[in-house]
């Protein structure tokens, strides 16, 4: 039983009570003795004297691969921790993808989830960066790699983990099951007690844990809670949707999916209540804010997937009319819940969070876009044996700018700096990706190596080169420069805080206007040729004052106080 020297007692017996109730309600067999070994788990750890840190408007994620710069003679981590420090002063939180051992995936096919992976440095690189920035670790815990230790011991059918796959029998009903990809739903594997086909949502290296076994989700909460003790001040649930599955649906959000999720924040509130959780659902818009929970029992931040097509259908039409709408319906479910708006990261563009926003012809038109730039696109199975786009694999300056080549780079600069406004101004905490902060282009020549869509916006950098690119490259620059100037211009703007009050204007197509916090108008050109302003100010980026009426050039925006 529960001490009252342990952090659950001290935090109070709603927490406990909390625990004991979602114990039961996800494994109604065997909820209570769940419960207290959950418990157990948490009281051998002090609980944080530290409060959880509330977003202001200074507040940026970089999302970056560890591994993004490499140098002579030292660890791809301390590297990428010397260029942050010299370059990147204005970044406070890093999302540092997977640096854990792994086999496949860019990471995410992880084989041991409490080591670094010795080719990226050791766990002191990990806390020399966290006493730099903020640190977002990953928990991929929907699979773990087929060539993990908890694999192995599940394949020799030896415990804890004699149970940690999904056995997929030949009468299992798989048919609702929603894919994110077209590779198979199970692959066999050769076990112990047999061959055994097993549930792989992403790739057959990639096998799914079997959260029906109270063991697995006992063993996962230990590792999030490594993760605290290593310096974690974000953790973010890695395609957590899909971790549930039950035979007859589509496998995707189900209400134990949601228990999974408040049981995780319980027992971080409880223990670590400075770290932020964070859901990662690429999931049609509906589903994806249902991760919010009522605002105080799931994730404090959720992706917002519509966001990265609806601004590319956006610019790519000249029309704003659909994310008018669409950002007219935000709202968030309490005072401690923001959105991670983003526009590109390490992962395509996907489309499933604008399936009930845009039609399936202007779906299909920006896949069309993306191949016509020189990008990819990913797709996925639907039940009925049909297929359709899941992602686009494209670097995010390459969607918007014109395949030709046509424009002058100051035209594809501001219409790239433009398009970052909108997520700077939109209500929550941007997450900008490195490569976008870096002017990088596409990498199509990586795609051909590897046969991976998703390499095409991974490149990994050699940091003599990119230090040089950054002083000499026009785009480079250009980007860079840019960008730091909306953020230093957004942190100095408490009207843009993630929580601030945020009105949609009425405006022309052509335009997109959000008034935040009743004082500051942010107006953006979403078409090559001029428009009239309906409202004037002193423009808190280029310190010009403005008139209704006046012009506002070709994809350029204005901030209006």
């Amino acid at each position: 039983m529960t001490t009252l020297t342990s952090p659950v007692a001290r935090s109070g017996s709603g927490t406990v009570a909390a625990i004991r109730r979602l114990a039961d309600a996800i494994y109604p067999e065997g909820g209570s003795d769940f419960a207290e070994q959950a418990l157990d788990l948490m009281a051998a750890r002090e609980r944080s004297t530290q409060s959880r840190h509330r977003p202001g408007a200074d507040e940026v994620i970089l999302i970056t691969y560890p591994d993004l710069l490499r140098a002579p003679g030292e660890h791809p981590l301390q590297t990428l921790g010397r260029f942050c420090r010299q370059y990147l002063p204005f970044i406070p939180v890093m999302h540092l993808l997977p640096f854990y051992p792994q086999s496949s995936d860019e990471g995410f096919s992880v084989v041991d989830y409490e080591a670094v992976d010795p080719a990226l440095g050791d766990w002191s690189d990990i806390a020399a960066l966290a006493g730099d920035v903020r640190l977002m670790f990953d928990a991929v815990i929907n699979h773990v790699s087929a060539q993990s230790q908890w694999m192995q011991q599940y394949l020799a059918g030896r415990p804890p983990f004699d149970r940690l796959a999904i056995e997929v029998a030949p009468e299992m009903d798989v048919t609702a099951v929603v894919r994110p990809r077209e590779s198979p739903l199970v692959t066999r594997f050769d076990t112990a007690a047999g061959a055994r086909d097993l549930w792989t949502t992403f790739s057959p290296d990639q096998v799914d844990l079997n959260y029906a076994d109270p063991r697995v989700l006992l063993a996962i909460l230990g590792v999030l809670l490594d993760y605290v003790d290593r310096g974690a001040s974000f953790i973010r649930l890695d395609a957590v949707a899909f971790i549930w599955k039950q035979a007859g649906t589509g496998c995707m959000s189900l209400p134990t999916t949601h228990r999974i999720v408040q049981l995780i924040r319980a027992v971080l509130d409880a223990v670590a209540p400075q770290v932020s959780l964070v859901c990662e659902t690429n999931v049609p818009h509906a589903e994806n804010v249902s991760y919010f929970g009522d605002g105080r029992n799931e994730a404090q931040l959720v992706y917002n997937f519509a966001l990265p097509p609806l601004v590319l259908h956006t610019f790519g039409t000249g029309n704003s009319t659909a994310l008018q709408g669409w950002a007219s319906g935000l709202a968030l479910p309490g005072p401690d819940a923001w959105f991670l708006n983003f526009l590109a990261s390490h992962d395509g563009i996907g489309l499933r969070g604008v399936e009930s926003i845009l039609s399936r012809a202007d779906r299909q038109s920006l896949a069309e876009r993306a191949l016509a730039r020189g990008g990819f696109v990913g797709y996925r199975s639907l039940p009925d044996g049909q297929r359709e786009p899941y992602e686009l694999n494209i670097n995010y300056f390459d969607a918007l700018s014109e395949p030709d080549r046509s424009e002058s780079l100051d035209v594809e600069v501001s219409r790239f700096l433009t398009a970052h406004s909108i997520m700077l101004t939109l209500p929550g905490v941007p997450g900008l990706y490195a490569h976008s902060l870096l002017g990088s282009r596409g990498d199509r020549l990586a795609v051909l190596r590897s046969g991976d869509k998703r390499a095409v916006n991974r490149a990994r950098l050699q940091l003599n080169d990119l230090t040089a690119e950054l002083a000499s490259d026009p785009r480079r620059r250009a980007i860079f420069d840019g960008l730091a100037a909306l953020l230093a211009a957004r942190a100095a703007c408490p009207e843009l805080d993630p929580a601030a009050d945020c009105e949609v204007l009425a405006t022309s197509p052509a335009l997109f206007a959000l008034r935040r916090d009743q004082r500051l108008t942010a107006v953006h050109n979403v078409r090559a040729t001029p428009q009239a302003l309906p409202w004037g100010g002193l423009d808190l980026l280029s310190g010009q004052r403005f008139q209704p009426g006046d012009d506002l050039p070709g994809y350029a925006v204005v901030w209006l106080r």
